[in-house]
């Protein structure tokens, strides 16, 4: 029996992708079995993203630990995969040559394949194609581990954000069949799935062919999956300004099961920023769009991604970011500073000489500022009813269970283990920036 050993760095799409991987050898439990641990693998799989920065750098160190295991047993096989593995292609190899594969976002369903290819021949092997749909009709049946799942519905970008690498990693935006996404969420409803939470790169252009030969549109696979029994909560990340459309904004009038929390990135608080971004959207767009969801769901909270340092930023671009932070009163967000993505248009953009130390200072006041932000949303729980999943035990206190609130709070509370995959109504009473604790109240219907 060979031994996997999966390493994911990234978004909920990469943690996605790496569950495909796993499934994928599981399917065949006399042959393989995964591990935690990489010094007992026969296989070492790293499967990486290339938003953040030094993605690169870090997916070299990674390998040069694993070259260290190799040397002790020539056997191992190593693969990467994922968002860089698709941006660098063979120049991984060129660097690293003991690496046996390198496959691409689109082709994990190929691996095992090429596995057994590697093991019979001893021969390098690349794949970083992009056979999109291909990969969608290789999904397998899925495993149930807990009781919130990520459905995939499409991939890909079609937006060609100016700093974004996206859809030249991901490809061009690929939508899958409504009623393959939806078959798997019933799948998942009959394992004890309660909540889905489903993924894209730009989710809110979903345009999912149905077994009739029309279209599906983002807001009619919401209402489709909303009609399944079993699914409690609906989330979605992530989403696009441009496509976030009236029919989506009145889907959450119609649809109680889709959560009081929305992640909708801006990336700035600068028109001008957004314009070189190629966001395709103003700051006036995105506040209209906040707007009328609060005037449907007065009590939503809305979580944001921004970029400090975009070249050209000044600090009157940045106060103008913070500024809009405070307006739209953010909950939380991801926030870091601007890497250069290679072969990106915004690579190749002179910056203002803004040094690093100073871009360092600015993000450092952005999150202050978020956190403060979260801290006082929370505190505003204080003695309110929260429903809750109830997902276990606390780890750190065995008398106590704990589950997520529809704004992403970890909720801890006393109850009993027949709770765990039921909803209940606990009464909070105590507040921290990322977690609550309560008392339970009653079980929800």
């Amino acid at each position: 029996m060979k031994k996997i050993h999966i390493k994911t760095w990234g978004c909920q799409m990469n943690e996605y992708d790496s569950s495909i991987i796993s499934n994928l050898f599981l399917l065949n439990k006399k042959k393989y079995c995964l591990t935690d641990t990489p010094f007992k693998a026969d296989v070492l799989i790293l499967n990486t993203c290339s938003i953040r920065e030094k993605a690169k750098e870090k997916l070299f160190h990674q390998l040069g630990r694993w070259k260290k295991i190799k040397e002790k047993n020539p056997k191992i096989i190593i693969a990467v995969g994922g968002c860089v593995a698709t941006q660098e292609g063979k120049e991984i190899y060129n660097r690293a040559n003991y690496v046996d594969i390198i496959f691409g976002t689109q082709t994990i369903h190929r691996l095992p394949n090429m596995i057994n290819e590697i093991q019979k021949n001893k021969t390098f092997l690349i794949d970083i194609s992009f056979p999109t749909e291909e990969k969608f009709d290789s999904l397998l049946e899925p495993r149930v581990s807990k009781l919130s799942s990520y459905v995939s519905i499409m991939e890909g970008c079609n937006k060609y954000c100016s700093f974004c690498i996206v859809p030249y990693t991901r490809g061009v935006e690929v939508s899958r069949k409504c009623d393959d996404v939806l078959f798997e969420i019933v799948s998942l409803a009959k394992k004890g799935i309660k909540e889905i939470h489903l993924l894209g790169q730009n989710v809110n252009a979903y345009k999912g062919e149905t077994a009739y030969g029309g279209i599906c549109s983002f807001s009619e696979l919401i209402e489709l999956i909303a009609e399944i029994k079993e699914i409690k909560r609906i989330r979605f990340t992530t989403s696009h300004p441009v496509e976030f459309t009236r029919k989506i904004i009145n889907v959450y009038e119609k649809v109680p099961k889709l959560v009081n929390f929305l992640h909708l990135p801006v990336q700035s608080g600068s028109n001008r920023i957004l314009k070189l971004m190629k966001r395709g959207h103003t700051i006036s767009d995105y506040k209209k769009i906040i707007s009328e969801l609060l005037l449907i769901r007065p009590k939503m909270q809305i979580s944001s991604d921004f970029i400090v340092g975009f070249p050209g930023e000044t600090k009157k671009d940045f106060y103008k970011t913070i500024k809009l932070i405070e307006e739209i009163n953010f909950d939380m967000s991801f926030s870091f500073i601007y890497s250069p993505r290679p072969g990106t248009p915004a690579s190749i953009m002179k910056d203002n000489e803004t040094s690093y130390s100073e871009k360092k200072i600015r993000l450092d006041l952005l999150q202050k500022r978020i956190r403060k932000q979260a801290l006082n949303w929370t505190k505003k729980m204080m003695n309110s009813i929260q429903i809750i999943l109830v997902e276990g035990v606390s780890k750190k206190n065995i008398s106590e269970l704990y589950g997520k609130t529809e704004n992403n709070r970890t909720a801890y509370f006393q109850g009993l283990s027949t709770m765990i995959g039921k909803f209940v109504k606990i009464k909070i009473t105590n507040t921290f920036i990322n977690s609550v604790r309560g008392i339970f109240i009653n079980y929800v219907n």
